[in-house]
């Protein structure tokens, strides 16, 4: 564990309270004429090397993350503040601590800003914020006394380069077989979930997938928050709206599924399952939309059916009715996990109805210690996707020469 040092940031909050001030007075950029003239009604004269660092120091807090954007590079996922002022990074080692240490007004300041800059309201009244900032940023922050120390920030960064199937096979978290298998299932037009943890990289592969769709289809993406990042052509982004300061103003996923049926999708995709709004999108599957796919949290391929379960009962579905409208509507579960601070796809399995009419999910293929194996529904798997795309052959064998 590294050794927790002060935020240097701290020294700068006479300067800051200036600049602010200066730019309630005269509203623009802040740029080095403004902090050159700030510094000079503090009788400060500096040079140009370090009034330049001084003014992306001061941007950084007015416009920014503040002491955090520093730690912005690429690969860093997610930066959490928790209630003690210690600085943990998620990125492509995992997650682990930085030296950097706010203090409880330091933090408590940040949030407070942030959450203002997405027209948020963050104070003692409503001590937490959920929220999408101008540069992308998912936000989200508790104030005490919710948290029992100072505040919590958790964000989001969005992905400094969208990668394609070629870049996560380099990665190592698809292998070329699954590569090939994921591009037939885009071509066959197979309607499917892609399923795993938190950080487990779920939209990355769901935008890398997007972007192999033909580019004279239309997409359209309904997220409660915007973060697929998909390199096609034609594509649309639909997002949620919280309610404001009264109550008032809310839309919710539910009515944005309801209004893409009406824009001529080819594709429907939700971003993330986790409400009624899984009623909307299996119903919207099972009218023509075909190749539609979203993402849902679940620990494993088989829980996906009690999940699905759980999400249809929000919307009113029994058992029985979400069992039938799964059925016809989505085929195919991608299962993604982290292994040691690496993201993989782990399973590929089938979604259907057993002997009682309940929902299941049987594995078509695996992948054990970097090799590719079938399971029970490999050969339906293959047939279903043999008509658009030859690319199974190769990783859907007959049983005889299936690995040991």
């Amino acid at each position: 564990m590294s050794t927790a040092i002060a935020s240097p940031e701290t020294d700068l909050a006479p300067l800051l309270d200036l600049v602010r001030e200066d730019l309630v007075r005269s509203p623009g950029a802040v740029d080095v004429p403004r902090i050159v003239r700030v510094l000079r009604r503090q009788g400060r004269v500096l040079g140009a090397a370090a009034t330049l660092e001084l003014t992306a120091r001061i941007r950084d807090h007015v416009d920014g993350l503040g002491p955090l954007q520093a730690l912005v590079a690429p690969g860093v996922t997610d930066l959490l503040v928790n209630d003690d002022g210690t600085v943990w990074v998620d990125d492509r080692s995992g997650m682990h601590r930085t030296d950097l240490l706010l203090g409880p007004d330091e933090a408590r300041d940040l949030a407070v800003r942030l959450a203002t800059a997405s027209g948020r309201r963050l104070d003692d009244a409503v001590p937490w914020a959920d929220a999408h900032l101008p540069s992308g940023v998912r936000f989200h922050a508790v104030l005490p006394p919710l948290s029992p120390g100072g505040a919590i920030l958790s964000l989001r960064l969005p992905a400094s380069e969208r990668l394609d199937l070629d870049d996560l096979e380099r990665l190592g978290a698809i292998g070329p077989d699954v590569r090939r298998v994921l591009q037939a299932i885009i071509a066959a037009r197979v309607p499917f979930l892609v399923t795993g943890g938190t950080g487990t990289g779920k939209s990355t592969l769901l935008a890398a997938m997007l972007r192999e769709v033909p580019h004279g289809e239309r997409i359209v993406v309904v997220e409660d928050v915007l973060e697929l990042s998909v390199d096609h052509p034609h594509v649309v982004h639909l997002q949620s709206r919280h309610a404001n300061s009264e109550g008032a103003g809310a839309v919710d996923l539910t009515a944005l599924v309801r209004q893409s049926l009406r824009m001529r999708p080819d594709r429907v995709v939700l971003g993330e399952c986790r409400g009624a709004e899984v009623r909307e999108l299996l119903q919207a599957l099972n009218t023509g939309h075909e190749g539609g796919c979203g993402t849902v949290h679940a620990n494993a391929a088989a829980d996906v059916p009690a999940r699905l379960e759980a999400l249809g009962a929000l919307g009113g579905l029994d058992r029985g009715a979400l069992a039938a409208q799964v059925s016809s509507a989505l085929e195919v579960v991608i299962h993604l996990a982290r292994r040691d601070g690496v993201r993989r796809l782990e399973e590929i399995a089938l979604l259907h109805r057993d002997e009682e009419g309940m929902l299941r999910a049987s594995t078509a293929l695996s992948v054990r210690d970097g090799r590719l194996e079938e399971g029970p529904a490999a050969a339906a798997l293959a047939t279903r996707v043999t008509a658009a795309a030859q690319a199974l052959e190769a990783v859907a064998p007959a049983p005889r020469r299936r690995p040991a």
